[in-house]
């Protein structure tokens, strides 16, 4: 498996790890079937995400997924961060082999789980704006 200097770089110094204690938002997704389950925090001030962590249990592929799409994010609006798409954080990583695309997939659901929880806390109902919630992983159903 060969992994682009970038995913080598966002996993073996991923940018923005940890928690944020009074997150305006908090997103967990994943599946311990497939080993990688993601956390996303995010501070949102206006409607601008002001801060964004993670924590990540899984591979590198995983790591590397996360840290990029925190960095894609951060300092953006809430509308730029829901038009975040795996696809973009492959591109942005310059590529993943393709049976860990699922860790982009995640890092996607990550953030709208984030935002949508966001959205609950201020008694907005996500839905219309940020879809249903996809808790499906399809690389997991593979044996």
């Amino acid at each position: 498996m060969l992994y682009s200097e970038k995913v080598m770089d966002h996993f073996a110094n991923p940018r923005n790890v940890g928690e944020i204690e009074d997150a305006d938002g908090v997103g967990e997704v994943g599946n311990a079937k497939c080993g990688d389950i993601m956390k996303m925090y995010i501070k949102v001030d206006g409607n601008t995400i002001t801060d964004c962590k993670f924590k990540t249990f899984g591979c590198g592929a995983a790591v590397a997924t996360s840290s990029i799409a925190t960095e894609m994010i951060k300092g953006k609006t809430i509308d730029d961060a829901l038009k975040l798409t795996n696809k973009a954080v492959v591109e942005a990583l310059e590529g993943l082999p393709p049976q860990k695309i699922h860790c982009s997939v995640l890092a996607e659901q990550a953030v709208r789980a984030a935002l949508s929880d966001y959205y609950r806390r201020n008694g907005i109902d996500p839905e219309p704006i940020v879809g249903k919630p996809t808790e499906h992983c399809e690389s997991c159903d593979i044996e």
